[in-house]
């Protein structure tokens, strides 16, 4: 059996807003707090490319309209690095590397879920009008995506 890891807000509010730590960026994924201004006249909240992520945006997609009961991604890919983010509704990620589960419940728009390469990754439990953000390391390529998880095991068991 997986072992699995829960991740609630309240584990993250000591997350340094301005920088990230990039040390453990490949080791597994991770919760990130983005910076927050909270404003009278509406919120704001921002992301950038040497500050908050890791590495150099080259792709930017957003999923929505997804209707009850499905789930997006099923997939892993070899070489990129994603940050998933929770703009409007919320949603659930649940990520494997191959040995552990991770389950982040996205539902601020000021948290994103940072994923590294060959992570397993699938979104499910999407609230009326949600609207997922991801920005991606690399542009798209049908090559780099792992489709089927007991290929995916097996390279993760031969790295």
């Amino acid at each position: 059996m997986w072992a699995r890891k829960e991740f609630s807000l309240q584990e993250v509010k000591g997350v340094n807003q301005n920088r990230l730590d990039f040390s453990r960026r490949h080791m597994e994924p991770s919760l990130i707090n983005m910076p927050k201004y909270l404003d009278s006249r509406g919120n704001l909240s921002y992301i950038e490319e040497d500050t908050h992520l890791p590495f150099r945006i080259r792709r930017v997609y957003w999923i929505y309209d997804v209707p009850g009961g499905q789930h997006r991604g099923s997939h892993a890919f070899r070489k990129t690095e994603e940050l998933i983010v929770a703009l409007s509704g919320s949603f659930d990620v649940v990520l494997h590397d191959g040995i552990k589960e991770y389950r982040f419940h996205l539902c601020r728009s000021y948290y994103g879920v940072l994923v590294p390469k060959m992570i397993w990754r699938m979104m499910k439990n999407f609230s009326t009008n949600s609207l997922a953000l991801v920005i991606a390391s690399t542009d798209y390529d049908a090559a780099d995506y792992i489709e089927d998880f007991e290929e995916f095991i097996s390279m993760k068991q031969h790295e």
